[in-house]
């Protein structure tokens, strides 16, 4: 059986092994362990596996745990994939180590989000499922031709409007802005505003940062990855005020017109809960659905903590009635313990 180990090499050999590897994503690389360490303090574990000194899996770990959530290990927490990566003997070595990690220091939940099926025998969630979009080739006006003549009216609507869409590392202090008020709006705490910083400081030029802007003001935001031949929309909001324009209409066209210049071939919406409202919405535009493979080794709980779940219900109502600064200021004390 092979042997697993704590991964003490250059980063850059850890990143080469994914990048090669089937199934990889951009939350598989070092950077996001960095991240999240230096973010939100949580113990990151590097697991790996070598055969003749050459690594042949991998499997980014993180150790979440508070008194009043319980204690969790996830690959990768807050966002949808990184799993183990690697043989499927590896694989399997990597997930029994895991299990017995989680085993041994009394952990509820170990949780593996894959985006493939794994060679192993844990039970698998697919309460929430991906959806994508492939890109033709011709660049993007292959792409809005494609379209239906009621979506193409759509996505100009909020452009006849005045709404325009910028990029860039600018773009990260607006996409805060934005993305903190929507989420006060829905009852959920917000990630700091440190998170994104890191990440636009470590990933550069994959993370896109887009805001959509009415004058000088923005409406609607947008960050995701690129990795291979894909765009992961990780996280997006806009505000409710500016419903009636649809602005989020033309945020995610400008994001899709410039994953379709680059040459990619998927873009990918991000995770949803099937037939719910932003299930509609990412359907719309053409795109199918992909099951999520969540690999889970529990012990009396199902899932990660969740404003779904009877004992928080109370946490949205409240949370809505906050201050914008206040709640601001709080969700990043709390949120960080919601993987």
């Amino acid at each position: 059986m092979s042997q697993v180990e704590y991964f003490h090499g250059p980063p850059d050999e850890w990143d080469a092994f994914v990048r090669r590897t089937p199934g990889w994503t951009h939350f598989h690389l070092m950077g996001w362990l960095r991240v999240i360490a230096g973010v939100h303090g949580h113990e990151c574990l590097a697991l790996a596996v070598r055969a003749d000194g050459l690594l042949t899996g991998v499997l980014p770990l993180v150790r979440v745990k508070s008194l009043v959530f319980g204690h969790y290990l996830i690959s990768m927490p807050f966002v949808n994939y990184g799993g183990p990566l690697g043989s499927d003997e590896a694989v399997r070595a990597l997930v029994a180590h895991a299990v017995a990690l989680a085993t041994s220091s009394g952990a509820r939940l170990l949780e593996l989000r894959s985006r493939e099926p794994l060679p192993i025998d844990l039970a698998v969630s697919h309460h929430k499922i991906t959806v994508v979009l492939d890109l033709p080739a011709g660049g993007p006006d292959a792409l809005f031709s494609s379209f239906k003549g009621k979506l193409r009216s759509q996505v100009r609507r909020p452009q006849k409007d005045g709404v325009t869409v910028r990029f860039g590392p600018d773009q990260v202090a607006p996409f805060f802005a934005v993305f903190a008020q929507h989420m006060r709006d829905l009852g959920t705490p917000v990630q700091p505003r440190a998170l994104f910083e890191a990440l636009a400081a470590e990933f550069g030029q994959d993370a896109w940062f887009g805001c959509a802007w009415l004058g000088a003001r923005p409406i609607a935001c947008g960050l995701g990855f690129r990795w291979g031949d894909e765009f992961e929309m990780t996280w997006a909001s806009a505000l409710t005020a500016h419903q009636a324009i649809a602005p989020n209409m033309a945020l995610y066209w400008a994001f899709m017109e410039k994953a379709s210049a680059e040459g990619l071939k998927i873009f990918n919406f991000g995770r949803c809960t099937p037939d719910s409202g932003t299930h509609r919405f990412k359907k719309q535009w053409g795109s199918r659905d992909v099951p999520l493979y969540w690999y889970q080794s529990a012990r009396g709980v199902t899932h990660t903590p969740s404003p779904d779940d009877a004992a928080f219900a109370w946490g949205p109502r409240v949370w809505k009635r906050l201050p914008l600064a206040v709640a601001t200021a709080i969700g990043p004390r709390i949120v960080r313990y919601i993987p």
